[in-house]
């Protein structure tokens, strides 16, 4: 005890004589009694006032604790920024005002660094936006008024217009209904100050689909709107009174007249609040003092740290100890009576072995070139599509008639090879062609058939994955790795076509969900004596990206078999982990986990209904920090504050320079979606000694930014009489809650529970 007390006055001195040590004379012992212990229970925090000129040239003036801003303070940077209002520990927490030299302001509540919450923003053109805010984006409600006159109020999402929201632009015309990424997109209405008005749906700003212009007059005309004329098509209804009325007018006129309505774009600023560095310091045992730089969001600006570098600015006791060296003596008796260490999750960390980077592998899949056993297939699978594919256009409405869902004309087009009035001649074997409700596939993704036809069926092969799938399914990837092609079998079709338009109006409603992009379903029958069909699905990859997938898990929440049996060196950066092998949980900023969750529970009510189990959540991860030996480095702003809360309490931890370079320009977050191209951060888990099927394991609080992908796989599969018997055999043998066959309701239920386990708020 003695031993204890002594270490906790000796770390309680070092603190005060760093403090006297930066301001000299200039610090005044607050009268504020209200001392605040430490995470250890002990440590005393005293509240200074101070005023003075940093060495790199900032001006502070205010309340100070343990080296860092801590209270009501101003700060003035040396380019002319200025913020005054509330510090928590080195962050601008609360409420408060950030000055920008070019005129800017920002006034309302910060947390953690960020403009989040309620506040107010004028530029130095003169726009105010006054509403919620996340992350230094507009998020939320919120009213903007433009220095030109116009004004929009309604609901924005990562800084651009997004929801329901009204536009009025300074000759009073207005437009009042649904945006989507700052752009009029949805149901919504045009009202003109003449009295004329434009009700019905929107698309990057202009009508597209069913919509209704009206004339004061009570005339209207109801129609198909498209920008191109040949998609135009309605009919004109005069007012009773008139029967000549506006016969003469021209539905391409709305889009002359509306192309002088447009949407201002917003200020870009040139730093954030959240980019700005505060002067601090570092006490090492020679006495030397170097002024380190970090930002309000409490990051140190020191390029890639070691987690031990990362502790010395905090701790500031004795032990001088860098790159991985381990602090010895007192000072790492300072680190774990301040807390350093929680619950010993470090201790555990540094006993694990370093995450490694999949050894880099070939090209996935095999060629297809002439000669290969399915050569002449993929030939016709080609042909069939770009006949398909080449076929006019169904009209841009998206309301289709029963009859597109219906699977059961039998229209089957003949491939000869010598050709014929509508197919062309071909080198392989004649064959039978059927593509399935080709006009609800072709309305359901907007995709070029252009470019869907040269990924397809360009000069380049497809490439055959190197073994089939559990399912005896064979899968294929386009040269360009855009789509995946599938063999299936007929009932993972009928499935497919019988909940087609329960997945069209899923779609339709919820643009971002998770689940597989399903782009056609087509069927090659071949002839011959044996007549054998061969279904395909094609299907968007959901991990055609630029970054390189590090590691895949496949998760469903059973823990029987969910295992890779792979020793470590074996493990590729195409080889697919499952449940057992999950060693993360997954962090995303707050608005994202909200959207996030949402998404995963409309998505898993859509299979529950349609009578779906056995699906998947396919996970891809990219490390961004990795060492030229392959080492994946932490990141050090994972690493916890004596007060022993995370990093930065309540700020979501995207990323370091990369999450500031997106808030810099708002547009960008248009290659951001949910489950594609997502940065984050994932936290390292370890599983309990004998507990080799705890699903979850214990979270050690080693950090790692990454970007993520992830949806909804597999989806194909109902609960029919084979799954059945598969659960009463298992069950016999096994916890029936282990095993992945069980009905779709608890199936659902239980998908749920483990994924949102595995995936949280980074707070």
């Amino acid at each position: 005890m003695k031993a204890w007390e002594a270490t906790v006055r000796k770390t309680q001195a070092v603190a005060r004589k760093r403090a006297n040590s930066i301001f000299g004379t200039t610090y005044v012992a607050s009268s504020d009694d209200d001392d605040k212990d430490d995470q250890s229970g002990s440590d005393t925090i005293e509240l200074y006032h101070a005023e003075r000129v940093l060495p790199n040239g900032d001006y502070y003036k205010g309340e100070w604790v343990d080296n860092f801003p801590h209270g009501k303070g101003k700060y003035l940077w040396t380019d002319g920024c200025m913020y005054v209002g509330d510090w928590y520990k080195g962050k601008t927490m609360g409420k408060g005002r950030f000055t920008w030299p070019s005129g800017p302001t920002y006034e309302g509540e910060f947390k953690g660094g960020y403009m989040d919450g309620t506040g107010t923003y004028i530029a130095s053109n003169g726009d105010t936006y006054k509403g919620q805010w996340v992350m230094n984006l507009k998020h939320g409600q919120g009213l903007k008024s433009f220095a030109n006159g116009d004004r929009y109020e309604g609901e924005w999402r990562r800084g651009l217009q997004d929801g329901l929201g009204k536009y009025q632009w300074k000759d009073e015309n207005y437009y009042v209904g649904e945006w989507r990424n700052g752009s009029i997109w949805g149901k919504g209405t045009f009202v003109w100050t003449n009295g004329n008005r434009y009700d019905g749906y929107w698309e990057d700003g202009v009508p597209k689909g069913s919509g209704t212009f009206k004339w004061p007059d009570g005339s209207f005309y109801v129609g198909n709107w498209s920008k191109d004329p040949r998609d135009q098509s309605g009919t004109y209804y005069p007012a009773g009174s008139s029967q000549e009325g506006h016969l003469e007018w021209d539905p391409q006129q709305i889009f002359n007249d509306l192309s002088e309505y447009q949407i201002c774009p917003g200020e870009k600023v040139s730093i954030l609040p959240s980019q700005k560095r505060l002067a601090v310091w570092r006490s090492t045992k020679g006495g030397d003092a170097k002024p380190r730089r970090m930002s309000v969001d409490g990051r140190v600006s020191v390029g890639l740290e070691k987690p031990s570098d990362r502790m010395q600015l905090w701790g500031g006791g004795d032990g001088d100890f860098s790159g991985d060296r381990t602090p010895n003596g007192g000072g790492a008796l300072d680190e774990e009576f301040l807390g350093l260490h929680i619950g010993g999750a470090n201790s555990r960390g540094n006993q694990l072995q370093t995450l490694k980077a999949p050894r880099k592998s070939k090209r996935q899949g095999e060629t297809i070139c002439k000669g290969h056993k399915n050569y002449e297939l993929m030939l016709n699978l080609q042909l069939g599509i770009r006949h398909s594919v080449g076929r006019p256009a169904p009209s841009a409405s998206f309301d289709l008639k029963p009859s597109a869902f219906d699977s059961k004309e039998k229209v089957w087009t003949r491939f000869p090879p010598e050709g014929s009035k509508y197919t062309p001649p071909h080198p392989s074997c004649e064959f039978r062609w059927k593509d399935y409700c080709p006009v609800v596939f072709r309305k359901l993704f907007k995709v070029d058939a252009a470019d869907y036809m040269l990924s397809i069926c360009g000069n380049d092969a497809l490439r055959e994955l190197s073994s089939p799938g559990k399912s005896g399914s064979f899968f294929y990837l386009t040269n360009d790795d855009r789509y995946m092609i599938k063999t299936m079998k007929k009932a993972e079709a009928k499935a497919l076509l019988r909940m087609l338009p329960a997945y069209y109006n899923h779609f339709r409603a919820f643009e971002n969900s998770l689940v597989t992009k399903f782009y056609g379903l087509h069927c090659v029958k071949l002839t011959g004596p044996t007549q054998k069909k061969v279904r395909f699905i094609i299907m968007g990859n959901l991990f055609c990206s630029e970054y390189t997938i590090h590691r895949r898990f496949d998760l469903k929440g059973s823990s029987l078999g969910r295992i890779t049996i792979k020793p470590e060196s074996e493990i590729t950066a195409t080889t697919i982990l499952k449940d057992l092998d999950l060693n993360f949980i997954f962090r995303l900023q707050r608005s994202w986990f909200q959207d996030f969750c949402r998404q995963i529970d409309r998505d898993c009510e859509l299979l529950e209904q349609e009578g779906i189990m056995d699906y998947s959540l396919l996970v891809g991860i990219h490390f961004k920090d990795i060492s030229q030996e392959g080492d994946i480095i932490p990141s050090a702003s994972g690493q916890h504050t004596p007060s022993g809360d995370s990093e930065s309490e309540g700020t979501p931890h995207i990323s370091r320079a990369d999450m500031d370079q997106l808030l810099l320009d708002p547009s960008r977050w248009a290659s951001i979606k949910l489950g594609v191209n997502m940065p984050a951060r994932v936290e390292r888990t370890v599983r309990r000694n004998g507990c080799e099927l705890q699903l979850v394991g214990e979270p050690i609080g080693e950090f790692y930014e990454v970007v993520l992908f992830f949806g909804v796989i597999d989806i194909l599969q109902d609960y029919d009489i084979s799954k059945k018997l598969e659960h009463a055999y298992k069950s016999i043998q096994y916890d029936p809650t282990s095993i992945s066959a069980v009905d779709p309701r608890q199936y659902s239920r239980r998908f749920r529970d483990f994924i949102f386990r595995i995936f949280s708020e980074d707070s």
